[in-house]
């Protein structure tokens, strides 16, 4: 078949015959990609993950543990994601019964509404008690209500939610010298620890061993001796 070709050639390829030959691959099939909204129907089965959060006992007497259902969207894709379905809390108390309830459904239903729901852990976290705070671990919290934030932010970031926090150069080098100081304060701790327990203090290098060593006060750390 001849063809008339009335516009200038910029380019050109030859075709082999093979190529004529081999059949065209089929075109992939679209993927229709799953996304959380509001009318999904709940799944027969959910992956669950429960949260033992432990609180001093003038805050709750009783535990609370935390339980967040996960839903699977696009399984075995490439656009596979794991999104939060509901949360339940439970406790032996039924002090904070009531409130629990409320919030526990206010956040499922943000769950299931889709989207960003990672807004719940600053709101969660700016509430603050009017009695004050409390430590725990060796961190402060402003309420119960902000510890469940600090619980809900730890499994957005295991689902890949929310990032992990990046901690610049400087701030790291300061972690690093904290660590070492503790690890040093623990070895030094553990030293005292091979000195006998009647032993008193040493004034000299302030450590509990100075022991009476033939009739003489004598340090076991330092050799500090009264006897010269």
């Amino acid at each position: 078949m001849v063809k008339k070709i009335d516009s200038k050639i910029v380019g050109f390829k030859v075709k082999s015959q093979e190529q004529d030959a081999q059949p065209e691959a089929p075109a992939k099939p679209e993927i229709e990609v799953v996304h959380m909204h509001e009318d999904m129907p709940r799944p027969e089965k959910l992956l669950g993950t429960t949260y033992k959060l432990k609180t001093p006992e003038h805050i709750s007497e009783h535990s609370l543990f935390i339980t967040i259902n996960d839903v699977v969207l696009n399984e075995g894709t490439e656009y596979e994601v794991r999104r939060p379905f509901e949360v339940f809390i439970n406790s032996k108390s039924l002090e904070h019964y009531q409130w629990i309830v409320a919030l526990t459904r206010i956040m499922s239903a943000v769950f299931r509404k889709g989207g960003d729901c990672t807004f719940l852990v600053e709101e969660l976290r700016s509430v603050f008690d009017p009695r004050g705070g409390y430590w725990n671990k060796g961190k402060y919290v402003p309420s119960l209500i902000a510890e469940i934030g600090n619980v809900i932010e730890q499994h957005l970031t295991e689902i890949g939610m929310l990032g992990k926090p990046e901690v610049d150069e400087h701030q790291q080098a300061f972690l690093d010298a904290k660590k070492a100081e503790l690890a040093a304060q623990d070895e030094k701790e553990e030293d005292k620890g091979n000195f006998p327990p009647s032993a008193t203090l040493c004034y000299k290098c302030h450590t509990k061993a100075v022991i009476v060593k033939d009739g003489c006060q004598t340090c076991l750390n330092c050799g500090d001796s009264k006897c010269g």
